[in-house]
């Protein structure tokens, strides 16, 4: 069997790459297309927030809130800022992962207390949602110049937040006012969740985000949009 020359071990080699770099192409263009995770998280936040102001109201009982908030608004939201990692968007991965614990802690703090475990005092939950409302404002700042949407959900969040620390020091009557604010924050939160499957399957703007509050686009070009739905920001010069 004659010995392969130098020529055509390269010429096999060549292949070789060629190949190699034909199958890599055609498994990156056939790779699945990677779901949102704003839809989890933006769900899991709606509802729950919602299910919890129904409570506030004495519409329904402990129970819901406390399940909700852990399976959902907790864990699903939780993994679902995990997910927004993956994405490269930041606001959305410190949102869900942070509101998911959120949900987690205070649904554990209400169990104990019901269990008699570590019970809270009604000053020590407002303690707790004042350091929330702190976090928040934070976010808030962020949501403002994402779009019309986002900066409608965080500025009811906030203001639910600094009623409900009002109705824990002295004023529980805010605490029902704080309920139908966080009522409209939970529908906002569906109303992005809408926005970002509903424009998916019909391949076209059908719910608008708004315009950013603080700030504007300079390019009348629509931006590419990241994970949760907002433009994303190009680094000045």
């Amino acid at each position: 069997m004659p010995a392969l020359t130098g020529w055509t071990v390269r010429g096999v080699m060549a292949e070789l790459v060629g190949l190699l770099f034909k199958a890599m192409s055609h498994s990156s263009a056939s790779a699945p297309k990677l779901c949102n995770p704003a839809v989890v998280g933006l769900a899991g936040f709606g509802l729950t927030t919602f299910v919890l102001q129904l409570h506030n109201l004495e519409l329904v009982g402990l129970g819901p809130v406390i399940w909700l908030g852990l399976v959902f608004g907790g864990f699903a939201q939780l993994i679902a800022g995990l997910q927004e990692m993956k994405t490269g968007n930041n606001f959305g991965y410190c949102a869900f992962t942070s509101y998911g614990a959120f949900w987690i802690a205070l649904c554990l703090m209400l169990l104990g207390g019901q269990l008699g475990l570590l019970k809270p005092s009604t000053t020590d939950v407002g303690w707790f949602l004042v350091a929330w409302t702190f976090f928040t404002t934070i976010l808030w700042i962020g949501a403002l110049r994402i779009h019309g949407a986002m900066a409608l959900t965080f500025t009811l969040l906030m203001i639910g937040f600094v009623l409900l620390d009002l109705g824990h020091f002295g004023f529980p009557a805010l605490n029902v006012v704080a309920a139908y604010v966080l009522i409209g924050c939970a529908f906002s939160a569906w109303y992005m969740m809408a926005r970002i499957l509903l424009n998916e399957i019909y391949g076209r703007e059908l719910l608008p985000a708004g315009r950013p509050w603080v700030g504007s686009s300079v390019s009348s070009k629509p931006a590419p949009m990241t994970a949760l739905g907002q433009p994303a920001i190009a680094a000045r010069s």
